[in-house]
């Protein structure tokens, strides 16, 4: 007979791989979110982008060097969003070269989607911590962010 594997230990799972798997609540909650709205052709990254630009306001380049990609991998992501609606390109009146990227009235749905998907997790994981454990999560998760800052710095610095 096999034997029953062993609890498992919380602790003895490094944080990288809680980290990793938990995000994935967050992923499936929008993904559920977007689906039912009807918004099954947004390509992957594809929430975090319209979500950042509608409902936190930051920058379509921005959002994309955030992720971490390739210039030709955001290229696309940006083309996707605007073939597919979610993103509309204009030229900059003050600069020809640059475009200005803006979210159309289906990327704004779909960023409200993102934005109930999203606060679905958040209150789920509230009810399960509670409000003072939630809060520090999101500390220690800023710090953690922190500490990648200064690593990305000190990493340049070496080149």
């Amino acid at each position: 007979m096999p034997e029953t594997p062993a609890p498992l230990n919380i602790d003895d799972v490094a944080l990288p791989a809680l980290l990793r798997h938990a995000r994935f609540a967050y992923a499936i909650s929008v993904r559920q979110e977007l689906s039912a709205a009807g918004f099954d052709d947004l390509p992957a990254n594809g929430p975090y982008v319209l979500g950042g630009m509608v409902n936190r306001g930051g920058s379509a380049a921005d959002l994309v060097n955030q992720l971490g990609i390739s210039k030709q991998a955001a290229s696309r992501l940006v083309d996707v969003l605007v073939e597919n609606g979610y993103l509309e390109r204009a030229e900059d009146p003050d600069d020809r070269r640059r475009t200005i990227l803006t979210a159309t009235e289906r990327g704004e749905a779909a960023a409200a989607a993102t934005y109930a998907g999203v606060s679905e997790v958040d209150e789920r994981l509230e009810r399960s911590l509670g409000a003072a454990e939630r809060t520090a999560l999101r500390e220690g998760l800023v710090a953690l962010i922190d500490i990648a800052d200064e690593l990305r710095g000190d990493f340049a610095a070496d080149d």
